[in-house]
């Protein structure tokens, strides 16, 4: 596909595509009219909690609840045999190809646990009871007998030939041997090197954290047969296929509704054990039953991020030129597959490593592999911030070892303009992109050239200080199918039926806007409908960085759908024939006359209308099936400052610059804060995030008290500066947003962190660079010195 940008399709009217529109819902979260899964409550509600393993790996001998049946209020205690004989079937997981072209192992996962334990938190049971608290007295009085064993929590000890063996089906633990590029070829270019730059880098297990826990209510509708899940997720669609399958139900025998959400970050996409107790529940008693994850436990119970153990390598020619790139390592998957993902240690690190660089070839080998810990999922970028940060991190390190500025480095190896179309070696095709004027304007955006003055202000005031590039290029999602669906309504306003779902990011205004913009229908009428699995017929969810390309994408075609149709009943009330019909900016016209009526006014026509002729159609509404558009590849340039007290470690970020291409940007405001929220994100992990485990697979960073998220003080002013390159494979132009703040962020900030520690010696440190991190190793530094 080929739909070159239309720049006609910018305009300045105030709600345009381009626009910085506020977000139609905020006034509503404002004044706290916002509902969330948690502030709903059904008439006859019950209410679950969750029985949870406090061991991590353990033979389940038996679960006694005989004592839990006589807390007063109890209704139902639903354990793995109560699933069993109702033929709940396994948990999702996700199939592939070993490197070798053998099926990857598929541990089948029952919902709730039955004759062993494999992570802290794993789930047993659930109590049904009249009230909360009565649940929690209930949950606390079931006994399970576990016989502990040993616990693997780390990829890297769990893949050694000693280690506790978690699944049969998986030997070594191993779920995945992955392997991109040619071994040979890339053997050869390091063989012929000039220089290779290695390192070893930890990419750190993340608890997600968003703002609002997971919280569902299961009901069943004993008239229709049919159950009704009401949570927090990415997508309804999906997730009804997911949990249709567990239940063993037709789709349209399950309902998904889902209201606003507080944030997800990838970890609410996948359907959860806790949702099919809920229904199994609610169909067993004939009542809602409503559950909602209390922050200490949703460390447990939510899937975690990141968690990779890889060796980075760079071949470069004499000159600088880079050779060839390879990638080794381990990602740790946690316990099962089922709300875990194998994507982003494999697929996601190849389409993403060689970033902005022309880079010939590339090797990636990762062994993904089973541990006993929380499951780990998608988590904003899902391999596309990681790969980004190997790269970076490489090309600072490889500059400071060949004595070559780090600037320059990058502009040696820059893909060019002329060059695209480009064909990198992970077999993408980048449609367009400037990246070396991304650059530059981010360097002079920064002042890169009057640093010195600001390094000689921190040290005198004992401060180091170090600057750092983050220059990144994200691959999206892949195309999937999408929905557009366009409803004019009695009361006047259209309503947007679409299948991605806003958690967050504030879809309904810019959509909104593309559908004012095509077809003149006043934005403030304008309605989103995405949260009902009974109005979609198509919906890939929100991830990815797709949204506005799929959505977006679905909303333009269904507009041309509409504009037809008005064509064929606007020539009926105006006596014309239907090729003789015009469309512009709202109105349908005869054309070379000023005859015409509005598109508002001729929906409510049809609406009143008794009888039309045959051909005319009874309604301007869409209902369409939109097949998706290729990935796109939105890129920019980090560059921060950071400040080092030597004496306790401690790191302040002190400057933060970022200019970007997410190509047309729909509306500037809102991607500037996907921006905002994403570097935040990625200064967190970089700086403080980082779950622990102990050796028998307790963990030690479970509340707030032991892990720390970044706060506002954390974040000096973050420049944002726009250099908009439309993007050429789909027709709104646009690249995606809502993860590249990750990708730029965390090597910014690390680079920046090693230059301000090389006054050290230092060449290297892993995140999270806590003060006790970053103080110790400068102790050691001065010691070996």
């Amino acid at each position: 596909m080929n739909l070159p940008f239309d720049p006609t399709f910018l305009t300045n009217e105030r709600f345009a595509v381009g626009q910085p529109v506020s977000r139609k819902e905020d006034p509503a979260l404002l004044r706290g009219q916002g509902r969330y899964t948690d502030d709903l409550n059904l008439p006859g509600q019950l209410f679950g909690v969750m029985v949870r393993s406090s061991i991590a790996h353990g033979r389940l001998r038996s679960i006694d609840t005989a004592a839990a049946r006589d807390v007063p209020g109890v209704h139902l205690i639903v354990t793995a045999a109560d699933l069993d004989a109702a033929g709940i079937k396994n948990m999702p997981a996700a199939a592939g190809k070993n490197r070798d072209g053998t099926p990857t192992p598929r541990p089948p996962q029952r919902p709730l646990a039955s004759d062993r334990v494999r992570y802290v938190g794993e789930p047993i049971a659930m109590v049904v009871a009249e009230t909360i608290q009565q649940a929690k007295d209930a949950a606390e009085s079931v006994f399970t007998d576990i016989d502990p064993m040993p616990a693997v929590t780390g990829a890297s000890s769990a893949a050694a030939s000693d280690a506790p063996q978690l699944h049969a089906e998986a030997p070594g633990n191993v779920c995945l041997e992955f392997q991109f590029g040619n071994v040979e070829q890339v053997a050869a270019a390091f063989g012929r090197a000039a220089h290779v730059t290695r390192l070893s880098l930890r990419n750190n297990r993340v608890v997600v954290c968003p703002m609002e826990p997971r919280s569902a209510i299961g009901e069943y509708d004993p008239e229709a047969d049919r159950l009704i899940l009401r949570l927090g997720c990415q997508g309804v669609f999906g997730q009804r296929n997911l949990l249709s399958a567990i239940l063993g139900v037709p789709v349209e025998k399950l309902r998904i509704l889902t209201g606003n959400v507080g944030g997800s970050f990838g970890m609410k996409a996948s359907a959860y054990p806790e949702y099919v107790c809920l229904l199994h529940a609610a169909r067993t008693l004939g009542r809602p039953v409503k559950w909602t994850d209390e922050r200490s436990e949703s460390f447990l119970s939510d899937s975690h991020g990141r968690d990779h153990e890889m060796t980075a390598e760079l071949a470069l020619d004499a000159d600088g030129v880079f050779l060839a790139l390879r990638v080794m390592g381990f990602g740790n998957l946690g316990a099962w597959l089922s709300n875990a993902t194998t994507i982003p240690p494999t697929v996601n690190t190849v389409k993403n490593i060689i970033g902005v660089y022309a880079t010939p070839l590339i090797e990636v080998s990762s062994k993904c592999v089973f541990t006993n810990t929380t499951p780990v999922g998608a988590y904003r970028g899902a391999g596309r911030p990681e790969g980004n940060y190997y790269m970076e991190r490489l090309v600072d390190t490889a500059a400071r070892e060949m004595g070559i500025d780090r600037v320059e480095l990058r502009r040696r190896n820059h893909i060019q303009p002329e060059q695209m179309p480009y064909r990198a070696p992970s077999g993408m095709l980048y449609d367009s992109g400037e990246f070396p004027t991304v650059m530059d304007k981010a360097l002079a955006a920064a002042d890169w050239d009057g640093y010195a003055a600001r390094q000689a202000e921190s040290h005198a005031r004992g401060k180091i200080r170090g600057r750092g590039i983050g220059h990144y290029l994200e691959v999206t999602a892949d195309a999937g199918n999408e929905m557009g669906g366009i409803r004019f309504e009695p009361d006047g306003s259209v309503t947007i039926i679409t299948g991605t779902l806003d958690y967050g990011q504030g879809h309904a205004s810019p959509f909104a806007q593309v559908l004012s913009q095509r077809l003149g229908v006043p934005f403030q009428r304008i309605k989103l409908l995405q949260g009902d699995s009974d109005e979609l017929i198509a919906g890939g969810g929100t991830g990815g960085s797709r949204s506005m390309m799929q959505s977006g994408g679905a909303i333009a075609a269904a507009s041309d759908l509409v504009i037809e149709q008005g064509k064929q009943a606007a020539a009926h009330f105006l006596e014309a024939a239907a090729a003789d019909v015009e469309f512009i900016r709202g109105r349908f016209t005869i054309a070379g006359t000023d005859l015409g009526i509005h598109i508002m006014d001729l929906a409510e026509r049809l609406r009143l209308a008794n009888e039309l002729p045959a051909g005319v159609p009874r309604t301007l509404d869409v209902s369409h099936v939109f097949k998706g558009v290729p990935s796109a590849f939105p890129n920019g340039c980090h560059i921060a400052e950071v400040e080092v007290d030597p004496d306790t470690g401690a790191v302040e970020i002190v400057e933060y610059t970022t200019v970007n291409d997410f190509g047309i940007l729909v509306n500037p405001m809102l991607v500037e804060g996907q921006a905002h929220g994403g570097i935040a994100q990625g200064v967190g992990q970089a700086l403080m995030e980082r779950v622990v485990y102990d050796e028998d697979g307790q963990m030690l960073t479970g509340s707030y008290m032991d892990y720390g998220l970044p706060r506002a003080a954390d974040l000096p002013a973050l420049g944002f500066e726009s250099h908009p390159v439309p993007a050429r494979t789909n027709a709104l132009g646009a690249k995606g947003c809502g993860e590249a703040g990750c990708a730029g962020s965390l090597p910014a900030v690390m680079n920046a962190l090693v230059d301000a520690l090389s006054e050290f010696g230092i060449t290297h440190i892993d995140m999270p660079a806590t003060p006790q991190r970053v103080w110790q190793a400068i102790q050691a530094a001065r010691s070996a010195s």
